[in-house]
């Protein structure tokens, strides 16, 4: 017989998880907020949280708490909404959980049990961020971070983080592969798999680092091939979306969702990061490269397309909004699912036709105040011409 307390905590968790969403007020024609959080540490089952036998746990307490939910791959199957959330325990460590619904929006709920990864890597302390690609080969591929101490410091908070590969046909049976190496860079986050095959090899956007924060002499967000995925190496990276100075990537950049092809090109959806008094900030961007060639970079509106707003801003790392999962149904609604500040999850609702309006119709940054003042300008001539006809 399970306890009273059992039984309120599970009527506000139904409760939450059957709350319909609402599209928020805030309007820039570009996507909808939605007012409420799809994820949060509140979506967890009980069960994974408590004993639910009162002759082992009379008080009815957590034995294993969760912290945070957050960072989710996304993908679309059989009509309906995966998300592979980070879920951040409250002994810092990471894994990850797949919850479900029917219209990307609303009714998120996990599966029975987390995601048991096969343990092949014994140094692995923690893993996270996984982005979800299914590929043209047959198989679902999900590239994470991996991370093991850094033995060659004396120092207890230095980390390696690597780009760790498993692949699925259902989400439930993982096949872990080599982690991923690059010849030319020490560490790598951020890692996606790209959907088709280039010249016969598969496609990696890579993130090159020289350490686990600072990415040092990388450039921004790379981009290389290799012929194994079982065994997956690239010799060489070429850079696509560059960092550059006194922009939302001048501190550093890394690919997001796997990228969306349309008629016009493969868009991505990035986050970008700044220096601040305050600290890091990270924001969203897009960016859109060619069919033929997804390492050439075609269009890059300038800017942010999502950053932190109100609440958002709240949160374990505060300021920040990150995606490393979007969703595009068959009706070519988009879904882009992004974490604010490393504590829960949310969603903002597009349309193809919108994010192609978006990438390949906004000006690109003059990189210059001057420049982008008379950018400004321009705008409001013609809109005073246009409303004094």
């Amino acid at each position: 017989m399970v306890c009273k307390k059992y039984e309120e905590e599970l009527k506000k968790y139904e409760e939450l998880i059957n709350r319909k969403n609402e599209i928020a007020e805030d309007y820039n024609g570009i996507y909808d907020r939605y007012k409420y959080p799809v994820l949060t540490r509140e979506h967890i089952p009980l069960f994974w949280k408590y004993d639910l036998n009162p002759e082992t746990n009379p008080f009815f307490m957590e034995r294993l708490g969760i912290n945070a939910v957050m960072n989710s791959g996304a993908i679309y199957l059989n009509g309906k909404y995966y998300l592979v959330a980070r879920i951040e325990g409250n002994d810092r460590k990471s894994f990850f959980g797949v919850a479900e619904s029917d219209n990307g929006v609303d009714g998120f709920r996990f599966w029975d049990y987390p995601v048991l990864l096969p343990d092949t890597c014994p140094e692995e302390t923690n893993v996270y961020d996984m982005r979800l690609t299914k590929h043209e080969d047959g198989y679902i591929y999900g590239v994470f971070c991996s991370e093991s101490k850094d033995t060659s410091v004396n120092d207890l908070s230095a980390a390696v983080a690597a780009a760790g590969i498993v692949r699925t046909k259902d989400l439930k049976t993982w096949e872990r592969l080599d982690n991923l190496k690059t010849l030319r860079s020490p560490q790598q986050r951020n890692v996606v798999l790209h959907p088709e095959f280039v010249n016969g090899k598969y496609a990696f956007y890579t993130r090159p680092m020289d350490d686990f924060i600072d990415t040092g002499s990388g450039g921004g967000v790379g981009f290389g091939l290799c012929d194994d995925i079982e065994h997956a190496v690239i010799d060489e990276e070429v850079m696509t979306s560059k960092r550059k100075y006194h922009t939302i990537t001048e501190a550093k950049n890394g690919a997001g969702a796997t990228p969306i092809k349309t008629d016009k090109g493969w868009i991505h959806i990035a986050h970008g990061v700044r220096n601040t008094a305050a600290g890091l900030r990270y924001v969203i961007y897009a960016f859109a490269t060619d069919l033929n060639d997804p390492s050439r970079v075609i269009a890059e509106p300038s800017g942010m397309l999502i950053g932190p707003r109100g609440w958002e801003r709240v949160g374990d790392v505060s300021n920040v909004v990150f995606t490393n999962g979007a969703i595009v149904n068959e009706k070519e609604e988009v879904f882009i699912y992004y974490a604010s500040s490393d504590t829960r999850m949310h969603v903002a609702a597009t349309t193809i036709e919108k994010l192609k309006d978006y990438v390949f119709n906004t000006p690109e940054d003059p990189l210059r105040s001057v420049k982008c003042v008379e950018q400004r300008i321009e705008l409001i001539r013609k809109n005073l011409e246009f409303l004094n006809k």
